[in-house]
């Protein structure tokens, strides 16, 4: 895929991709909001560590219909066979943000000390008040160490890595936790720097075109998909479930793939052709969107594959950093198959679910 994603690498927006405009006034609500809940709740490492503090979500949760319509508007599922928008954007000045942290943890560290002059806790909290606008937001115990809001910056030894730590290697599309029958319905990326323009790929299935053969050989459950690296490697061998690439939402493809963590080689050689033919298709229907400062990208997990260019990051504070959040949309069934699947033991943390007694 390298090839013709590199060669799109400086496209800003193509227009194939849905924009929608947060007005100027609508943007500075959810940021006074998120600055009023933030000061109300108080900021310490306790609270802004996981962002699963009681009193944090039960303000984020009885307060986010409080934003103008417009923002309820634009937080909205993608409505193309794209399967991608462009909600353009959250007021945000890079002197707000100070440096750009060397990992997540460092991230979420800086982001809960009070004394801290430049703190992305408010920001974390806009970010849940949109993702909260869009459907139920939740994180992983695996991943992060259960936060809500996840930091996407480059992390020096992770640069080769498939995983969105990495940074000189491309990271391939893949279905965002792909391996996971309760994975995202929808995904939030937030931007708050990205000075080199770095591009994140988009691809969906709804655009590809795949043969009636090549449809129903990748319908059927075939090969298991392994967590990525964040979440550690020591999976034991009976919990790999074979999966079907393509699914169906009410006759529409739908789409579970991460190549990069799954053994291809031990299928046929009828599975893998038709797998191959699934990869060039996504290739060739692929956008890239090199988000700007306040912009956000959501992505329609069930449908579009995602990943990003290769950058050379400098590791001086100045880097690409992005904000990243899952979202659960409670009206939308997958395949009865997958209730099977233990998900190799990784557990969701789904508090907002919790606050409305319906317990996961």
């Amino acid at each position: 895929m390298a090839k013709s994603v590199l060669s799109e690498r400086k496209t800003l927006h193509p227009s194939e991709l849905e924009r929608r405009e947060l007005p100027e006034a609508a943007g500075y609500a959810v940021r006074a909001l998120a600055n009023e809940i933030a000061v109300t709740v108080g900021m310490s490492p306790a609270i802004a560590t996981t962002l699963g503090n009681p009193d944090l979500l039960h303000h984020i949760d009885t307060r986010f219909s409080e934003l103008p319509e417009e923002v309820h508007r634009a937080m909205r599922a993608p409505a193309t066979s794209a399967g991608v928008t462009i909600i353009s954007r959250l007021p945000l000045s890079d002197d707000e943000l100070g440096q750009t942290p060397v990992d997540w943890r460092q991230a979420a560290a800086w982001a809960g000390e009070p004394e801290r002059a430049h703190s992305s806790f408010a920001l974390d909290v806009s970010m849940l008040l949109l993702a909260r606008c869009a459907g139920e937001p939740f994180g992983w115990q695996g991943q992060q160490g259960g936060r809500l809001v996840n930091n996407i910056l480059p992390t020096p030894g992770h640069e080769q890595e498939q995983s969105g730590a990495s940074s000189t290697t491309l990271l391939s599309p893949h279905t965002e936790d792909a391996f996971h029958p309760r994975r995202a319905n929808l995904l939030m990326l937030g931007c708050l720097r990205n000075p080199d323009r770095v591009g994140t790929t988009v691809s969906s299935v709804r655009r590809v075109e795949l043969s009636a053969a090549q449809q129903d050989r990748l319908s059927r459950p075939e090969l298991p998909i392994l967590p990525d690296v964040s979440y550690g490697t020591d999976f034991p061998e009976q919990q790999t479930p074979a999966i079907a690439t393509l699914g169906s939402d009410d006759g529409r493809l739908t789409l579970r793939y991460d190549p990069a963590y799954t053994p291809l080689a031990d299928a046929d050689d009828e599975f893998r052709s038709a797998y191959d033919h699934l990869a060039t298709e996504l290739e060739r229907v692929c956008i890239t969107a090199a988000l700007t400062p306040g912009e956000l990208l959501l992505v329609d997990n069930d449908v579009v594959v995602h990943g990003r260019v290769p950058f050379t990051p400098r590791y001086d504070g100045t880097d690409r950093w992005l904000k990243r959040v899952n979202i659960r949309l409670p009206h939308r069934r997958r395949d009865a198959s997958e209730a099977a699947e233990t998900g190799y033991g990784q557990r969701v943390v789904a508090p907002f679910r919790m606050i409305r007694g319906n317990r996961t």
